[in-house]
């Protein structure tokens, strides 16, 4: 019995070192994947896989195993690119191959099949895009300057009344501004329903999509075990995210196309969009759809993305009077005391056109990018890349390139600024800061106008210094942000007065 035993466990032990021998082989040998840690058998690099800021992980593994890792989970190969030249290389050079989204189970669940920013590449998602660029390239973009104007005159209104609120207001005054903009809706207070419900919408987003959190990314079985199961946390926020992802979709724009229905709809993107449908009505249909949808990614990701870059805007400003003092004084000498600054002044405005771009350097907004995903094999650099690979693009490793940016960690908007000019040898950060490829978002001209617009306003006419503590003394906030899909800068305090009496004249004169 004892010898039957003995043999039957040499058996045992021959056999997993024959499945790990052949695994290491397969995995790691004859396809030469690109380099990364090593993982396990089944399992793959499941144990890895960060789960809280993915993108600073992401950067030191390049140091060890280079600007392409790769990394296996349950199977499911993923490539992270960290450099710009790589993501040049695939998800720009051969975008045709790069361009796919990876419909995975947490889209499902968060109820995100609508989003055209998760679709499938291919002919659907390709009308969506179409749409969304005939309204927000560059050109139709200007139309839509007087009512960014009229929200940053909002904004610094509201600063000089309850400057304490500054987080809120912005908050409150952009969502306002994407609201009226894609559907006629004049938002009157932070009550307002479309407010609440976008808020919800992007909470959820966050807090759905960070990679590798979930455990049912990557064993989709898991999504059909009851809520009570241990690990199942998922399952029993499910509800709440599909019900809140449909609302951000179905809500405004059934509101907006029943009031144009009847005559009674604001000029907006979506009516706009309306009156151009075609009266065939099987293609009605479809085209209603499209327009539902893009509206819906326009209402989410825009008032969100552009509300964190001006939280970044703030603290940027709060810890660097000396970057905020030259943003003035080129106000002061180009726009003047007498009226506030238009986007006219903007080409007479390199330096502030560098705190922008700086903002969006320093800490992005999405630090990784949406996923995208390779649709047939792929060899590059002499590695193997899989059909089906996610492939990530690590915007923050990109962005805080020392061979690009020196001293990345820093703020210095100078960095783009060479004899009083935009330089333009620096790269410009929107070239990760808002995607990569045929997937980059199509609202980035709107969101870089909107941003310049209040940045411009705020700095004309405010001071923003560090808030004090009980004792008179500055409070300094930390450099550090959220972790998740979206990463704005942890809460902080600030104080914000008008520059001079002038400064309030402006501000009064602008209501």
């Amino acid at each position: 019995m004892a010898l039957h035993l003995d043999a039957s466990f040499v058996l045992f032990v021959a056999g997993v070192a024959l499945g790990f021998v052949l695994w290491y082989r397969q995995d790691g040998r004859s396809h030469r994947h690109p380099p990364g840690p090593r993982g396990w058998p089944i399992i793959g690099n499941l144990l890895n896989v960060p789960t809280a800021y993915p993108w600073l992980t992401y950067k030191e593994w390049s140091k060890t195993y280079g600007p392409v890792v790769h990394i296996k989970v349950l199977g499911q190969p993923i490539i992270i690119l960290n450099t710009a030249k790589t993501v040049f290389d695939l998800l720009e050079a051969r975008s045709a191959n790069y361009s796919d989204r990876k419909m995975g189970v947490m889209i499902s669940l968060l109820g995100l099949e609508w989003d055209p920013g998760f679709m499938p590449y291919g002919p659907w998602w390709r009308k969506h895009r179409r749409l969304m660029q005939q309204h927000f390239n560059p050109e139709p973009t200007k139309g839509y300057q007087s009512l960014q104007i009229k929200k940053a005159h909002q904004v610094i209104q509201q600063l000089y009344r309850e400057p304490e609120k500054f987080l809120h207001t912005i908050d409150i005054t952009i969502g306002a501004l994407v609201i009226e903009l894609v559907y006629g809706h004049v938002v009157k207070d932070e009550n307002d329903v479309y407010l609440q419900i976008v808020r919800k919408g992007s909470d959820a987003l966050n807090e759905g999509l960070i990679p590798g959190t979930f455990l049912v990314e990557f064993l989709p079985f898991l999504r059909h075990v009851p809520a009570w199961f241990p690990g199942a946390h998922f399952k029993r926020k499910a509800t709440e995210w599909q019900a809140d992802s449909r609302a951000m979709v179905e809500v405004p724009f059934n509101a907006t196309k029943g009031a144009h229905d009847r005559g009674l709809a604001m000029p907006s993107v979506v009516t706009s969009m309306l009156e151009e449908l075609r009266h065939d009505s099987d293609i009605r249909d479809q085209e209603i759809e499209i327009i539902k949808n893009s509206a819906g990614v326009l209402y989410g990701a825009g008032a969100e993305t552009t509300y964190i870059t001006m939280q970044v805007f703030f603290l940027a400003m709060v810890l660097h009077p000396e970057a905020q003092k030259k943003a003035q004084a080129e106000l002061d000498a180009i726009v003047g005391p007498g009226r506030l600054p238009e986007f006219l002044d903007r080409d007479a405005l390199p330096y502030l056109n560098a705190v922008v771009m700086e903002c969006a350097r320093w800490l992005p907004v999405i630090p990784l990018g949406v996923p995208h995903a390779s649709m047939e094999d792929d060899v590059y650099d002499g590695y193997h890349i899989p059909k089906g690979s996610i492939v990530i693009g690590n915007a923050w490793s990109i962005l805080h390139d020392p061979d690009e940016y020196p001293e990345p960690e820093v703020f210095r908007p100078e960095r783009f600024v060479k004899d009083g000019k935009l330089d333009p040898e620096v790269k410009d950060p929107s070239t990760a800061a808002f995607g990569f490829g045929r997937r980059i978002c199509p609202g980035r001209f709107f969101a870089d106008s909107t941003i310049y617009i209040n940045m411009a306003c705020i700095l004309h006419v405010f001071n923003i210094t560090p808030a004090l503590d009980e004792h008179g003394q500055p409070q300094l906030p930390e450099v550090k942000t959220r972790t998740g899909f979206f990463a704005p800068p942890l809460p902080f305090r600030c104080d914000i007065r008008a520059r001079s009496r002038s400064a309030e004249q402006l501000i009064d004169e602008s209501r």
